[in-house]
Order: C-alpha cells, then sequence, then structure tokens
C-alpha cells in the first residue's frame, strides 16, 4: 500500500504556524478534509504533545489554511482557516486566525497568484470562514515577497518584514452583529446558580471578556500561571454559557462542538506605563502563550465602546491606539468605531505582523 501525502507548505504567520494546503491539492468534498488534517499535525494526542504528526502540543501551533485564486471582484485569494485540537477528534471552522492571515498574502505572491510591480504589494484577502474581507499590504523585491526586516513582534524571537492586516468591517465575523445580545454589558448567569458581568463582542471572531478579579486573578499571570485544571474548566463552563447567550450555540451540548469561538479574554487595568490595559485569553481551552490577532482586535474594538469591561480599565477613554498587554509583552493597535443611527459599527482594524515560510513539499497522512 502506498503511502498517502498532500503538497503542503509550512509557515509561521505572526505567533502562529500553520500547514497551508491549495485547495485543489484536496479532496473535493470537504467531509474528508478533517482526517488529513488530524493526522497531519498528530491529533488527537492524549499526551498533549501531537508528536506522531506537524503539531507542536498547543493551539497555536495546531492550525491549517486552505487556499485558492479567487473569482470574487473584492478578493484575490480565498482563505478557510481549520483550528485542530491538541487532545480532541475536533477540526473547527467557526472562526478566523489573525495570526495566520498575515501568511496567507505572502503565500499568494509567492506562489504566483497575484503579481505585483512596485515595492509593495497589496492582497485582498477573503475569508471563508467570517466571510470577511481582509487587506494585505508588505515589501516586495522584483516581484518576490521580502521576509527578512527589522520589525519585532511579541512572542517571536528575531524580526522580519512588517505585514500590515487591515480588517474591513470586522463587526459581526461570526454571529453577524457587532453586539449579538444587543449590550456592551451583560450579566451573564451561570449553571452553578453565580452571575458574573461580561462583555460579549463580535468583532473579526466572537469574544467573551471577563473581569480578572471577578475571578480572584491578578490580571497580569504567565500563561503558566493560568494552566489550572480547575479554572480552565470554569472558564470553559463560562465559555459555553457565553456562546448560548451570543447565538452562536442553541445549547450548551452545541457550544461544545466549537473548541474556538467564542474566545474568552481576561481583562485587568494596565500594570506598567507601557500599556493600556491588560488581556490574558484563553483559546482552545489552553491559556495563550501571546495573543490571538482577532481576539487583540476584538478587544480594541471594545475598547471604543462606552459601557464595555475593557472600555472601564482604560485611564484614557479616547485614545487612537490602544497598547494592550500580553504575556510576551505590548501589542499597539488600531480599531475605528462610530456611531451611527444610535448602533455602533466597526469600521476597521489594522495591526502589524511578520511571516515567514520554513518550508515546502509533502505532508504524509
Amino acid at each position: 500500500m502506498s503511502l498517502l501525502s498532500y503538497p503542503c507548505t509550512y509557515m509561521r504567520g505572526g505567533t502562529s504556524r500553520a500547514l497551508i494546503f491549495n485547495e485543489n491539492d484536496l479532496p473535493t468534498e470537504r467531509a474528508g478534509w478533517d482526517d488529513i488534517f488530524l493526522r497531519a499535525l498528530g491529533s488527537p494526542d492524549i499526551y498533549g504533545r501531537q508528536l506522531n504528526g506537524m503539531g507542536g502540543g498547543i493551539s497555536s501551533l495546531s492550525k491549517v489554511a486552505i487556499l485558492k485564486p479567487s473569482t470574487r471582484e473584492d478578493a484575490d485569494v480565498e482563505y478557510t482557516f481549520a483550528q485542530v485540537s491538541v487532545t480532541e477528534k475536533k477540526v473547527d471552522y467557526k472562526g478566523n486566525c489573525g495570526n495566520i492571515s498575515s501568511a496567507v498574502g505572502p503565500y499568494a505572491v509567492y506562489k504566483k497568484w497575484v503579481s505585483v510591480s512596485g515595492p509593495e504589494a497589496h492582497v485582498r484577502i477573503y475569508n471563508t470562514n467570517t466571510q470577511k474581507v481582509i487587506h494585505a499590504h508588505f515589501p516586495v523585491e522584483n516581484g518576490e515577497v521580502v521576509f527578512s526586516g527589522d520589525l519585532e513582534i511579541p512572542g517571536v524571537s528575531g524580526s522580519g518584514s512588517p505585514i500590515r492586516l487591515e480588517f474591513q468591517d470586522p463587526g459581526g465575523a461570526a454571529t453577524g452583529k457587532l453586539l449579538p445580545t444587543g449590550n456592551t454589558r451583560d450579566i451573564l448567569k451561570l449553571s452553578n446558580g453565580k452571575s458574573l458581568q461580561v462583555s460579549m463582542i463580535d468583532a473579526a471572531n466572537a469574544c467573551v471578556f471577563l473581569n480578572a478579579l471577578d475571578l480572584g486573578l491578578r490580571g497580569d499571570e504567565s500563561s503558566a500561571e493560568l494552566d489550572r485544571p480547575n479554572l480552565l474548566k470554569a472558564l470553559e463552563e463560562i465559555r459555553l454559557e457565553a456562546s448560548v447567550a451570543m447565538g452562536i450555540a442553541s445549547s450548551i451540548e452545541d457550544a461544545k462542538k466549537s473548541i474556538a469561538i467564542p474566545y474568552l479574554g481576561l481583562v485587568a487595568p494596565r500594570y506598567s506605563s507601557e500599556m493600556d490595559f491588560s488581556l490574558r485569553v484563553i483559546a482552545s481551552g489552553q491559556p495563550h502563550k501571546a495573543l490571538p490577532l482577532t481576539v487583540s482586535l476584538c478587544a480594541a474594538v471594545s475598547a471604543k465602546l462606552p459601557g464595555s469591561l475593557i472600555h472601564e480599565v482604560l485611564e484614557n477613554k479616547s485614545l487612537d491606539e490602544v497598547r494592550i498587554g500580553i504575556p510576551s509583552g505590548v501589542l499597539t493597535l488600531n480599531a475605528k468605531v462610530e456611531e451611527k443611527n444610535s448602533q455602533y459599527v466597526a469600521l476597521s482594524g489594522s495591526f502589524y505582523r511578520t511571516a515567514r515560510i520554513l518550508f515546502e513539499g509533502r505532508v504524509f497522512v
């Protein structure tokens, strides 16, 4: 029996890594994709290492991107994101990954799907998960991507050339509404009879933000400090309740089908003058070592919404850019929000990342 393999490119995008497939190289029936991705990354792995595949044992290193040239008038490339569980036999397509989004534009130019003239590429990306468009801008030389540069980002050693991502109209990426409940703040009633103040916001990805102090946390914990089974179990129960409240899932059992959205963010006041507020995120059941970029963008939008938990902790509530304190440093983002007809509208959000091609060949499954 011959070994089964697929053409694949392995790339880092921001603080994540992904196997990138050309959609035309995969089975036409999408029902066959999950098994390929699980085998390629080495999931499920009860030891949490993904030693039998290409994954790295944490959510940010267990990702897949499926790309193809686009025939849409507003896009050059179409991109489907898949979050592969490390320990469970699950592949989640409900959300997007901002970090991996930064690898899509360079990949499209590298593959000659997009021709470039001049010193900067502009690639329009249609994300099928959220049905949103992202514009990527990055340097090129003689039509080739320039990966080397001086930009350093928190969570990545070394430097690279800047990739500017602009998320167009990011509101309602998962639920169709920037404010799924109509409020910037809600009281979430939990199954144990307790209640908790939350902000449930949907911009780039659906997120539920909590006040870290309400959970007995400081807000400046490292990812290792948050990696406590009892705490993660309690946070997962909150996330599932929020999924139902936001209309993402019809029931708690339905909510369990998604390992990614809504993401859960722990908000706290700043603990240094270099940041405007602190944020810690639980992604796919694990404390994130940096910050998912779509969650960062959602947080930046939330910072512009009066009444939200993030807006409440800001000392300066009229910032153009927001500096978010994360486990690996400080991340700066810009979000544009307007109030129209008594409703808030997220116009755009932008940030910088770096990316790198690690290798190209075939992945055996």
